[in-house]
């Protein structure tokens, strides 16, 4: 499903933030990525979303090489992943059928298809009753579970999360949480980017964690803190 391999990302400033990252993430797992600010986490997922190029390496995505794609192939990445981000990041002038439609139109859906596909995603959110309202009338929470709902509504194998939850109260977090699990549930492979250091200790999936743009630890069923094994 995604592969990166001996991948290094050093920028124009000689900052060198990962080093020879070696990973492989099968469909359908579920990933959290931990790490202190600056570890290297945000490089990571800018790479996989093509949003920074690496200086050396390949990554693969979904059985393709992604390391040099043409940019008019870029659309392709944005079919095979989706994003939420902490700031939810929506159309403040849009409602909510407007904004999750929007990410279809972008990629050239039909009107028929958008009528009957955003409908299902709001569903699966359980935000059917809140479709025309707008972001400003939401809270945090239902404005975070519109986002996701934009995010997978083109139905892409992949779902990045990044710090989905930072904004948000531990109650409204565990909800956010239980809409992710739901989505890795139907088949989609879950990274999230996290220091809720409660969520992952309670759901004890895959932990991968980043350091000094090195990858120190990559445990099944880990938790935040978990100690490094020694070898």
């Amino acid at each position: 499903m995604i592969k990166f391999i001996n991948v290094t990302k050093e920028y124009e400033n000689g900052v060198v933030a990962l080093s020879n990252i070696r990973l492989n993430i099968k469909k359908g797992e579920f990933v959290f990525v931990i790490g202190a600010s600056g570890a290297g986490k945000s490089t990571l997922m800018k790479l996989l979303l093509k949003e920074e190029n690496v200086t050396d390496g390949k990554i693969i995505l979904n059985g393709m090489d992604i390391t040099d794609i043409k940019t008019r192939r870029i659309p392709y990445i944005r079919r095979n992943v989706g994003v939420v981000f902490q700031d939810f990041r929506l159309l403040p002038n849009k409602t909510v059928f407007e904004n999750v439609a929007f990410a279809m139109e972008i990629l050239g859906s039909s009107a028929k298809d958008i009528r009957r596909r955003v409908p299902m995603v709001l569903s699966t959110v359980d935000l059917s009753k809140k479709a025309s309202s707008y972001p400003n009338q939401l809270s945090g929470g239902e404005n975070q579970r519109v986002a996701i709902a934009r995010a997978i509504v083109n139905n892409p194998p992949v779902l990045i999360a990044d710090e989905p939850t930072g904004n948000l109260d531990p109650e409204t977090a565990g909800e956010i949480m239980e809409a992710l699990r739901d989505i890795n549930g139907r088949g989609t492979t879950v990274i999230m980017a996290t220091h809720a250091k409660d969520i992952v200790d309670d759901m004890r999936k895959r932990v991968i964690e980043i350091e000094n743009g090195i990858i120190i630890r990559d445990e099944e069923k880990g938790g935040y803190g978990d100690e490094i094994p020694h070898i």
